[in-house]
């Protein structure tokens, strides 16, 4: 930059200056459009593979010098904003920079994209950040915070061998999966192994020690003598492979009580269902062995049993995913269990984002209202038949409250 001594000159020189910051924002959030969409499409059409790179994250990374963190946040940007013209417009006319979009992607919808953009204009990233933290798809700036949804920040100062150790882990724990995993998949899984699983296999994965607010119902795990709200997905899993104890034995002793811990899935059953399933996650692709659930196929609230034919093994993340709703059990045309992303879409193939998100949505919404996962699922399959595929998710919210509640009062009467 070239400067100078005199007054009037050197305003001249700070507002010549600024003009070309500003300038050059504008062109920065254009060129982060573009190439967040030149990103997905080189996805899309597996450009590693021709020239015979491992994944798209390595392609990416000798290209860009990106890390897979990165280029997976890239992409999941770029997917959400196909759906969202007015956020893409902006971030291509630099009205909002890529920060600022990042954030808004984890929760504009077509429909609340303009009222989530009027909000965040003026803000500083972090302070998107903050406005976006503990709340859903769909919700709007001033809707209630969710806590079991806000997000926490892990950080370490370690050397290079513990990073390069960690590295490895979680690689592994990637491949295991077959998938990307988000940040809590891998740091989940890894802390579940070092507690330690069960050692024998008939013994449940769980021991339910929850404080649960009678009034609102939500549910807080002991942590190391705190109470860390939970989500009500996390009290879910543990209720599907739970060995839960008497209330004497969380830290109440009386005289001479004798009763014992107990679980819904007897150890024989689990012990059967494990040898079947061969000690791993039933996911296609997923190769995840250690330290797996059981799941009722049949939610038990809606009359699913404890025999080992609603049974299936499941690792955290993938069992995580059925209980929100993004990842769906089947019966196939043989009878045989079968997987699907929320839009029904055969597991592994490419989904429909809008309808993938609807759906999921939906389920996590429906069962906000107290209806059973079972005839949640059962509601949403059949809307999919009966409504066009992009429904968007107030329509098919409404449609499926009429299909549930006409249900609810068929069988009061």
């Amino acid at each position: 930059m070239h400067g100078s001594t005199q007054g009037g000159e050197a305003t001249v020189g700070w507002q010549v200056t600024h003009a070309a910051l500003e300038a050059h924002a504008k062109q920065r959030a254009g060129l982060d459009f573009e190439e967040a969409g030149l990103l997905l499409a080189a996805r899309r059409a597996e450009v590693h593979r021709h020239f015979g790179y491992g994944s798209f994250a390595e392609y990416v990374e000798r290209l860009l010098g990106y890390a897979p963190r990165v280029t997976h946040d890239k992409v999941r940007v770029a997917e959400a904003l196909e759906a969202l013209p007015e956020l893409s417009r902006e971030l291509r006319e630099g009205t909002v920079n890529y920060s600022q979009a990042r954030e808004l992607t984890r929760v504009a919808t077509p429909q609340t994209e303009k009222i989530w953009l009027t909000h965040a204009r003026g803000r500083t990233s972090r302070e998107v950040e903050k406005l976006v933290s503990g709340r859903r798809p769909g919700a709007l700036p001033d809707s209630p915070v969710e806590p079991a949804q806000q997000r926490h920040v892990l950080r370490f100062d370690v050397s290079g061998g513990t990073l390069a150790s960690f590295r490895e882990a979680v690689a592994q724990l990637q491949r295991a999966a077959g998938e990307h995993l988000e940040d809590d998949d891998p740091l989940l899984l890894l802390a579940r192994q070092v507690l330690g699983g069960p050692v024998d296999d008939g013994r449940a994965s769980y021991q339910i020690a929850l404080d649960v607010c009678e009034r609102c119902q939500r549910a807080r795990q002991l942590a190391d003598g705190e109470l860390i709200e939970v989500s009500p997905t996390a009290a879910a899993m543990a209720s599907c492979d739970a060995q839960r104890l008497p209330t004497a034995h969380v830290g109440v002793a009386q005289q001479g009580f004798t009763e014992r811990a107990t679980q819904d899935v007897t150890p024989a059953v689990r012990r059967a269902v494990l040898r079947r399933d061969r000690h791993r996650c039933r996911v296609p692709g997923c190769t995840h062995a250690r330290f797996v659930d059981i799941h009722h196929i049949r939610a038990q609230a809606d009359g699913g049993g404890h025999a080992a034919d609603n049974l299936v093994t499941l690792c955290g993340a993938h069992h995580r995913a059925i209980h929100e709703g993004t990842l769906v059990t089947a019966a196939g045309a043989q009878r045989e269990l079968v997987f699907q992303h929320a839009d029904r879409a055969p597991y592994g193939l490419p989904a429909s984002t809008t309808s993938s998100v609807a759906q999921s949505q939906a389920f996590l919404a429906l069962r906000g209202l107290g209806f059973g996962e079972g005839e949640v699922g059962r509601t949403l399959a059949a809307a999919r038949l009966e409504l066009a595929t992009e429904t968007p998710l107030d329509q098919l919210l409404r449609h499926c409250l009429q299909r549930l509640t006409a249900r609810m009062f068929q069988r009061a009467s």
